[in-house]
């Protein structure tokens, strides 16, 4: 997480991605201008992919993180936020039961459950 999505920052990320996974094939990344900005002064601008859909892996696999950082925009410096969603990711996987896996009943059950559990913790 970097303040700015300048070329230093994007250029910044592509040495050190390639610094330890090597020279890529191919580079998909959304339609940024200094991520090919940054692709033209290492060399690797014909292999940077755009397209609508072609993002979609990274982008769906950062999607929690997304949220809670939209819902926590007020912060003022990366470090605090990170210390939040830190806290707030295992808090909440505490309560997150997903439900779509289990009947009313079980659900009940271990929702209740955490909550004691909780309120235990928080005694």
């Amino acid at each position: 997480m970097t303040k700015k999505r300048d070329r230093e920052a994007a250029l910044k990320f592509l040495k050190k991605t390639m610094k330890r996974y090597g020279n890529p094939i191919e580079i998909v990344t959304d339609r940024l201008r200094s991520y090919r900005a940054a692709m033209k002064e290492i060399g690797n601008e014909r292999r940077q992919m755009t397209g609508q859909w072609m993002n979609n892996r990274a982008e769906n696999s950062h999607q929690p993180f997304r949220r809670r950082e939209v819902a926590m925009a007020k912060f003022r410096s990366t470090s605090s936020l990170q210390k939040f969603t830190s806290i707030h990711a295992s808090i909440h996987n505490h309560f997150n039961q997903e439900r779509h896996l289990y009947n009313r009943q079980k659900f009940k059950l271990k929702r209740t459950t955490a909550l004691e559990e909780w309120r235990q913790l928080a005694a």
